[in-house]
């Protein structure tokens, strides 16, 4: 078992990092990364297990190299949650603390988690976000080192006060679920259920695990009913909105922009068109069984 450290992840230190290791017991290995080539260094020693020590952005920074390598098969792949956010082990039920989530590790059965890839190879483990929702994203990068998990609302916040909806056209399968004649202001994505440090409920029914992606678009682009939605958003009760659409999935395409994305905390703009499709049970990940997830069913 290898376990890889970012120094830049928002919750990693070496204390946590030995407390890991004592509850893994013998035959573990640690290394730190910080890119892409450090990366392929530690995969390159062959470990059959690779635990992320990190947030989500770690995480798909491990995900990603690995679908590049061709290695998602060959591998197992367990998460600590040390970040700021830690949206995708909240939604899988991972324990918070650090030694409560590396004794989870200890005989636990891989799972067959989805994954999305878009068609630039990018793969994306927990959301992505399109609009307003990739907008907090980076408004919150500078708040995080300060105020922690708060400084994803703090992102939201700012980010919906500016926020500018665009025309697109969004298909699902093939078929059209906006089609250019209303402004949209976020588009989402969803193999997990959280965003924002589990502050947002993009999709309360989001399982990893179905084959089947969740996309949410919400058209709220008026300065009162964004911040309704907001409030939907994190209650998980925004699908009932007149001004939201949803539909489940395997491939989605968008077209017509600029937009800026947000895959797994990952910030990129000036966009103009993208398609994701799911790939069904392609990462082998240690998780807790489906009774102990968190239940984020909408009422």
């Amino acid at each position: 078992m290898l376990i890889v450290t970012n120094s830049a992840a928002g919750g990693t230190d070496d204390d946590t990092v030995r407390l890991v290791v004592a509850e893994l017991g013998e035959g573990v290995d640690t290394a730190g990364s910080t890119d892409p080539a450090q990366l392929d260094e530690l995969l390159d020693r062959g470990h059959d297990t690779v635990v992320v020590a990190g947030g989500d952005g770690s995480l798909h920074a491990v995900v990603n190299a690995l679908y590049r390598r061709g290695e998602l098969a060959d591998r197992i792949v367990g998460l600590v949650p040390l970040g700021t956010g830690n949206d995708f082990a909240q939604g899988m039920g991972i324990p918070l603390d650090a030694a409560e989530a590396a004794r989870l590790l200890r005989g636990r059965r891989p799972t067959p988690v989805d994954l999305l890839v878009d068609d630039t190879g990018e793969v994306t483990v927990n959301a992505v976000h399109l609009g307003v929702g990739a907008e907090a994203t980076r408004a919150a990068q500078n708040w995080k080192p300060l105020l922690g998990p708060a400084g994803f609302p703090v992102g939201g916040v700012l980010a919906g006060v500016s926020a500018k909806g665009w025309h697109a056209r969004v298909e699902v399968d093939g078929r059209a679920l906006v089609d250019n004649d209303l402004e949209i202001l976020m588009v989402g994505l969803a193999n997990g259920p959280f965003i924002g440090g589990a502050t947002g409920v993009l999709s309360p029914d989001a399982r990893p695990d179905d084959g089947l992606v969740d996309v949410v678009v919400s058209h709220a682009t008026g300065i009162a009913s964004r911040v309704a939605y907001a409030m939907d958003l994190h209650r998980g009760e925004h699908h009932a909105r007149a001004d939201v659409t949803f539909l489940q999935g395997r491939e989605v395409a968008v077209t017509g922009g600029p937009f800026a994305i947000s895959a797994d905390g990952e910030f990129s703009e000036g966009l103009e068109s993208r398609t994701w499709r799911v790939l069904p049970g392609a990462l082998n990940f240690l998780a807790p069984p489906v009774e102990d997830r968190p239940a984020t069913t909408r009422p």
